[in-house]
C-alpha cells in the first residue's frame, strides 16, 4: 500500500506519522511546493522509525508528482489553513485553484487512487474533486464528518465524566461551523442513550460546543488543528488500505440519497478498499431532515463560488 499526502504542513505531517505507526502501508509520500520542507519532515519522520518501531517508508518531494506514481490513496491536505476569526468557506478562492491542481496531478501518475480530501472548505473541495477529475464517486471522499465526529464523541464523554471508548456518536452534515448536525438523538454510553445521563441543558452545550470545535482550537492555536485531523484520515486510510470496512460519516457525492443530488456533504458510509462502498441512510425525524436540508443549501451556496 502506497500514500501520498499532498502538504507536508502540520496536518499533512501528523497523517504521515500515524500512518507510518500503524504500520499498515508499505510507503508514504510528503510531497510540498516548499522547496526542501517535505524533504525535512520526512527524514524527521523516519528518524523515529526505530524509537516507534515501524518499517513504513516515508520520503518527501518537492512538487515531483512522478515521485507520488502508482499511490493507491491520495490525502489532500494542501492550500491555506484558517486563521483566527476566518471561516472555513473564505478559504475557497484560494484553495480551489490549489486543490484543483494536485488532484489533477495525483491522477496523471495514479489513475487507480482513491483520493481523500481534507483541504477546506472540505465539501466544497471534495465536490470540486468530484467535477475536476470524472471518477467514480466511491474514489473520492471528504475527510470532515470523521473528524467532527471525534469532536463530538470528545464533547460528550467529557460531559459524562467517562472514557471516549464508552461513548458513540455521529455527526452529518456540512463541515461548518454552522452546517453540522451532531445527532444527539441517536449518541449513546454502552448502547444506552445519553439523554439518559445528562439534561437537555447539557446536551444542548455539547452539541453547540462540537459545531464551533474547529474555531475553538483555531482562537486558542492561532491555526487550524492537526492530531485530530491527521487521526481522523490515518483512520480512513486504514479501513482502505485494510478493508476494514469501517463506518464513517464524510463527505460522499449525493445521487438521491437522503433526497439531494449534486453536492458532497457529510453522512455514514462503509469505507473498504474500494473507498466509498455503501451509503447508510439514517431513519431522521424531521427536525433532523430540515437541519440537512439547510445544511445542504448553504453548501451548494459555497459550490456556487466555483469556476467549474
Amino acid at each position: 500500500m502506497k500514500v501520498t499526502i499532498v502538504g507536508a504542513g502540520a496536518v499533512g505531517a501528523s497523517c504521515a506519522e500515524y500512518i507510518a505507526i500503524k504500520d499498515f502501508a508499505s510507503e508514504v509520500v510528503l510531497i510540498d511546493i516548499k522547496e526542501g520542507y517535505a524533504e525535512g519532515k520526512a527524514m524527521d519522520l523516519m528518524q523515529t522509525a526505530s524509537l516507534n518501531g515501524f518499517d513504513t517508508k516515508i520520503s518527501g518531494s518537492t512538487n515531483d508528482y512522478s515521485k507520488t506514481a502508482n499511490s493507491d490513496v491520495a490525502v489532500i491536505t494542501s492550500g491555506i489553513p484558517r486563521k483566527p476569526g476566518m471561516t472555513r468557506e473564505e478559504l475557497i478562492g484560494i484553495n480551489a485553484g490549489i486543490v484543483k491542481t494536485v488532484t489533477q496531478s495525483i491522477l496523471e501518475h495514479s489513475p487507480n487512487a482513491i483520493f481523500i480530501v481534507v483541504s477546506n472548505p472540505m465539501d466544497t473541495m471534495a465536490y470540486l474533486t468530484h467535477k475536476a477529475l470524472g471518477l467514480p464517486k466511491n474514489r473520492i471522499i471528504g475527510m470532515g464528518g470523521a473528524l467532527d465526529s471525534a469532536r463530538f464523541k470528545y464533547r460528550l464523554a467529557e460531559a459524562l465524566e467517562c472514557p471516549s471508548s464508552d461513548v458513540n456518536g455521529i455527526v452529518i452534515g456540512g463541515h461548518s461551523d454552522t452546517g453540522m448536525i451532531p445527532l444527539s438523538r441517536l449518541a449513546v454510553r454502552n448502547s444506552i442513550p445519553v439523554n439518559k445521563f445528562l439534561s437537555e441543558e447539557r446536551i444542548t452545550e455539547v452539541v453547540e460546543a462540537t459545531k464551533v470545535g474547529g474555531a475553538t482550537l483555531t482562537k486558542l492555536l492561532g491555526t487550524s488543528a492537526w492530531y485530530a485531523p491527521g487521526a481522523a484520515v490515518s483512520s480512513m486510510v486504514q479501513s482502505i488500505a485494510c478493508d476494514q470496512k469501517k463506518m464513517f460519516p464524510c463527505s460522499a457525492l449525493l445521487e438521491g440519497e437522503y433526497g439531494l443530488n449534486d453536492l458532497s456533504i457529510g453522512v455514514p458510509c462503509i469505507i473498504g478498499k474500494n473507498g466509498i462502498e455503501q451509503i447508510v441512510e439514517l431513519d431522521l425525524n424531521d427536525a433532523e431532515k430540515n437541519k440537512l436540508q439547510e445544511s445542504a443549501t448553504a453548501v451548494k451556496k459555497t459550490n456556487g463560488l466555483l469556476d467549474v
